[in-house]
């Protein structure tokens, strides 16, 4: 009996779970910037809903915070928060080395070697090389490093043009490329000229991008790769709709001479100039729509306190409202707010042999999809922040069962056994019960049979 229930548990598990040297690891990781969780349900997207039909589904894709581009890009390929990984906005001042970054000025390896990207390790660890087709950082020499193959950014590059060359790059075989990435500009650009609630002109460019992703999947099908590369997409942030009527104006309450403003609205960045406190103060009483934190104030959900590039106060508007010094709203959406607000969330969805097909779960964190790439890619990973257990179901190697539904799945098991066999046993002791009258036998060799 022991025996046969480890039989039977053994191919439980087996038929759950694929062999690991079965799996094909090479990946491509997508990102459409700024392409919000709640786009899938409001367009229709038939190229991406047919990409999601044959592989998995993240519904919502809790994002770190700041949720801003670089940020949250970087946090990606290491797992790591940002206070962890060093790119803590869009735009940094470093007080020590009196350095500046900026969206236009980032090529500075000194921002960027607090943590090693995953297209590094793929290299450092000898399983192929890495390409980049414009996700940033990739164009910079990281721990002295860069991807094999890279584009460095242009955004007059088309999209088709980025896909092209990252095919040639995929099919290269001398050396072998097994990680590469893809960024695109859309639906973020257009989320903030419009705000993600026009849906007429909102509608046009998400048909677009799901026309990208068609032209994608296009590409990979006739170059051979669709069946044996495992393709993510997924985003770093989502938007949402800004107002002229909800204006923080910081100099309705504080004079400009008592501050420099790093990284703006909806998370400013705040480098006093005069007293620190006097500064804070002055700000707590500026507008309700706004909080206002000391760096060692900044609650511990937004793991974003460790970290010297993060400046000695941060405000963050409530969602939909703008900080600004005087200016007036140059935007319908904006992102960067609460990583726990819905609005700020993207997706993930993902398909080829290391996934499951038709698998859909609820919610991960961004910071789960660097061990998850590193499990594809046979990597050993850096420390991160990333947690096993969030990702695993998306994969084919991996059952998905937990400890009770296994315990529960053997005792079923045992007892549908049990009772079988003890019907069995039954039937098998059980007496026949006696036939006084036995059906009377003629001898066909009777000379004279009775009759009457």
């Amino acid at each position: 009996m022991n025996l046969f229930l480890m039989l039977l548990l053994s191919g439980i598990v087996a038929c759950g779970a694929h062999s690991t040297g079965d799996l094909a690891s090479r990946l491509l990781l997508v990102s459409f910037d700024g392409f919000r969780a709640d786009y899938l349900d409001t367009y229709k997207l038939p190229y991406l809903q047919e990409f999601i039909e044959d592989g998995v589904l993240v519904k919502q894709v809790t994002n770190a915070f700041i949720t801003k581009t670089f940020p949250n890009h970087y946090t990606i390929v290491t797992g790591l928060y940002e206070e962890s990984h060093g790119i803590v906005a869009n735009d940094m001042y470093d007080a020590d080395a009196k350095k500046k970054f900026s969206q236009f000025n980032d090529s500075d390896p000194f921002w960027w070697n607090e943590a090693v990207p995953i297209w590094v390790t793929n290299q450092q660890q000898g399983n192929g090389v890495s390409a980049a087709a414009m996700w940033p950082g990739t164009d910079v020499k990281i721990n002295d490093t860069t991807p094999r193959f890279f584009m460095k950014y242009n955004f007059s590059v088309t999209f088709e043009e980025r896909v092209e060359k990252t095919v040639v790059w995929l099919n290269s075989s001398n050396p072998v490329v097994s990680f590469a990435t893809l960024y695109w500009e859309e639906p973020d650009a257009s989320g903030h000229k419009y705000g993600p609630d026009d849906t007429e002109n909102m509608r046009k460019v998400l048909e677009e991008v799901d026309n990208h992703v068609g032209f994608l999947m296009k590409k990979l099908k006739a170059s051979g790769l669709w069946d044996s590369i495992n393709v993510i997409i997924t985003s770093d942030h989502g938007m949402a709709s800004c107002s002229a009527q909800k204006l923080i104006v910081l100099d309705d309450c504080i004079g400009r001479n008592n501050y420099t403003l790093i990284d703006k609205s909806p998370v400013a960045a705040v480098l006093p100039r005069q007293n620190k406190r006097d500064v804070y103060n002055l700000l707590k009483k500026c507008n309700s729509h706004m909080k206002v934190y000391l760096k060692e104030e900044i609650p511990d959900r937004f793991h974003y306190r460790h970290n010297k590039r993060i400046q000695p106060i941060i405000l963050v508007a409530d969602e939909g409202w703008t900080i600004v010094q005087n200016e007036s709203l140059s935007k319908l959406g904006d992102h960067g707010y609460d990583n726990a607000l819905q609005s700020m969330h993207p997706f993930l969805a993902a398909r080829g042999p290391a996934f499951h097909r038709g698998y859909k779960q609820n919610t991960m964190n961004n910071v789960d999809i660097y061990p998850m790439m590193c499990h594809i890619l046979r990597l050993t990973p850096q420390p991160h922040n990333g947690t096993f257990s969030n990702f695993k179901c998306l994969l084919a190697d991996q059952w998905c069962k937990s400890l009770p539904e296994v315990i529960g799945i053997v005792i079923g098991a045992f007892i549908v056994l049990t009772t079988f066999t003890c019907i069995i046993i039954i039937l098998k002791n059980k007496v026949p019960p006696s036939r006084p009258f036995s059906r009377l036998q003629l001898q066909y060799d009777d000379d004279h049979l009775l009759i009457g």
